[in-house]
């Protein structure tokens, strides 16, 4: 039937009878077919195709209802299940038997029908049905709702260039509400459930209404489906755009013969982690960083994060570096050569070495603490132990710092987040076995930010720092073999788990006699040498070095006693400059 004579026929509707009637039932399963909609199909023997054939000695018109395909079953027998409340009314406009036992029909519906009661089961059903055609419905609402459906059908074609716009100028020209529903009901918008609520609606206000909703919904599925595909061909075409140029420099570098001044940052990191020397899931980490790049793109907004994170992979020192033989001798001689006087603690810092030596990588190494007033040489201490062993030497001063994410990182989510300083530190050393000062350990604070506290008890005990986890790395890195000193001025301030940790060597102040032997051996030769001035151009006598200890300087350590002999190189140096080549003696 054509569209002109299914739109022709919408008046008819309203002239046929609502009187009761008995008609034969046939059953369609996984289907519905509205009013006005012919329809073929291909049915086989059984009740609903001898109800047909009763239907073909009649008027042609049976009953249709639709139930699902595990419903079906239950109306083969003698008896039927419950009966839906609405069904079809159609006409049987072609009736062929096939010579396979089946017949091929075309039915078109005619009027949605309530359903009383079954009053016959054999050979076929029959059953007490009353005509329920649709109302006229008119005014401003139902025809703003007629013209919103229709701009909604044609926006969903709009979407799909297989359908013919034939279909959107069919659908322009429905004007009842409810036949526009029905029609529109067979949209891919609606499945069998759907069709079945659709029918079951006699009001074709309230019908219509239920379509527009499911449009709605068709719509916004169908808008974002297509900014996806948008923003991914967008994205697709800058990655073929990035990669094209990428190729063409590459082109004219080889043809200018400056093929290896560059290299594509990609390949760069590719190549990068391919030669890194570090456990599984490290390259593992970067490989999944490196496609996240590559997928977003070098000119996406996080790829400078991504970047930044990968460059932090590739530069920590993963592997585990060959130890060197830890001399007993040549310590001592470092720490004499450094060091005048602290005898207690060189002792026992040559014990510590001589433990390490025997122990090997097997030793779970204790976290010394140096307390001791200022200018004691504690951090000198440091570097001499890392002289000693050849090690590197990194420090980190903790004086002041109240925020954990300072020792731990921050995590990547936040802006500008980068690892924390024992990590950082790591870098900076270019060695995964350094030894390293934690200056001021005394001097850390806590507030809302976190407790640092709290966050070095896991870099400080042997038993866990093997697997550290840094906020930013988010992967486990080994400072088992790091020799961790700390430094304090005072004990009372280290909170008690911090301080159970590490094993406490005090060092106490220099006597005026040590003060001296410093001042000659250390501090004078040191000065003198920074000021650009010969040993025969100023000479300290002992009498003018207990002068400055005793009245100049009351320190534990020797500071100020070295500040003081800065400020006498100084005044030297001013003369020796004034008089150009004439030799300048001044008496202190």
């Amino acid at each position: 039937m054509s569209e002109q004579t299914m739109h022709d026929e919408q008046p008819v509707e309203e002239e046929r009878t609502t009187e009761e009637r008995v008609l034969p039932l046939v059953v369609l399963g996984e289907m519905v077919i509205m009013p006005r909609i012919p329809v073929p199909l291909q049915v086989g023997k059984g009740k609903s195709y001898r109800a047909m054939e009763r239907a073909m000695e009649g008027d042609r018109e049976v009953l249709l209802i639709f139930v699902s395909e595990s419903e079906i079953e239950g109306y083969k027998g003698s008896e039927p299940q419950q009966l839906p409340q609405v069904g079809v009314i159609a006409k049987l406009e072609e009736f062929l038997k096939l010579p396979d036992d089946t017949v091929r029909i075309i039915l078109e519906g005619m009027e949605r029908a309530e359903i009383s009661e079954c009053i016959q089961s054999e050979p076929f059903y029959m059953v007490r049905c009353t005509p329920r055609p649709d109302t006229e419905v008119e005014g401003a609402n139902i025809d703003a709702l007629v013209s919103e459906v229709k701009s909604q059908v044609e926006e969903i074609i709009s979407f799909m260039p297989e359908v013919s716009q034939e279909a959107v100028a069919f659908v322009q020209r429905i004007d009842h509400p409810g036949h526009l529903a029905d029609i529109v009901a067979y949209g891919p918008a609606f499945d069998f459930e759907d069709r079945l609520e659709l029918l079951n609606m006699l009001d074709p206000e309230e019908r219509l209404q239920k379509v527009q909703m499911e449009l709605s919904q068709q719509l916004e599925l169908l808008r974002l489906r297509a900014k996806i595909q948008s923003d991914t061909k967008d994205a697709l075409d800058q990655s073929q755009k990035e990669y094209f140029l990428r190729e063409q420099m590459k082109a004219i570098r080889r043809e200018l013969g400056e093929d290896d001044l560059d290299e594509d940052p990609i390949d760069e990191l590719k190549r990068k982690i391919a030669e890194l020397t570090a456990p599984d899931y490290v390259k593992e980490a970067a490989t999944h960083e490196l496609k996240r790049l590559i997928q977003q793109g070098l000119s996406s907004p996080e790829a400078g994060v991504i970047r930044t994170y990968i460059d932090w992979l590739l530069s920590l020192p993963w592997s585990k570096e060959e130890q060197q033989p830890i001399s007993l001798t040549e310590a001592k001689n470092v720490l004499d050569e450094d060091h005048y006087g602290l005898e207690k603690v060189k002792e026992r810092l040559l014990e510590y070495l001589a433990v390490r030596k025997l122990a090997g990588t097997k030793m779970r190494s204790p976290i010394l603490c140096l307390v001791g007033p200022p200018g004691v040489g504690k951090t000198s201490l440091g570097k001499s132990i890392a002289r000693s062993l050849g090690r590197a030497f990194v420090r980190a001063s903790l004086g002041g710092v109240r925020d954990e994410a300072e020792i731990r990182g921050h995590r990547r989510t936040y802006i500008g987040a980068m690892p924390g300083r024992i990590v950082q530190s790591i870098k900076t050393a270019k060695s995964n076995q350094p030894v390293f000062i934690l200056d001021e350990i005394d001097k850390l604070g806590a507030d809302y930010r976190g407790d640092p506290t709290s966050a070095l008890l896991e870099v400080l005990d042997p038993e866990q720092n093997s697997t550290f986890s840094d906020h930013y790395l988010e992967i486990p890195f080994d400072l088992s073999q790091v020799i961790f000193i700390a430094t304090a001025n005072q004990l009372d301030p280290i909170p008690g788990p911090l301080r159970d940790r590490m094993e406490i060597i005090e060092l106490g102040g220099y006597t005026e006699d040590e003060k001296l032997e410093i001042a000659k051996g250390f501090l004078v030769p040191k000065q003198r040498e920074f000021h650009g001035l010969q040993t025969e151009q100023m000479t300290v006598t002992e009498a003018a070095l207990f002068k400055i200890i005793r009245e100049y300087t009351r320190e534990a350590g020797v500071r100020n006693l070295e500040r003081e002999i800065a400020a006498l190189c100084r005044k030297i140096a001013r003369k020796v400059a004034d008089a150009g080549e004439t030799p300048v003696e001044v008496v202190i």
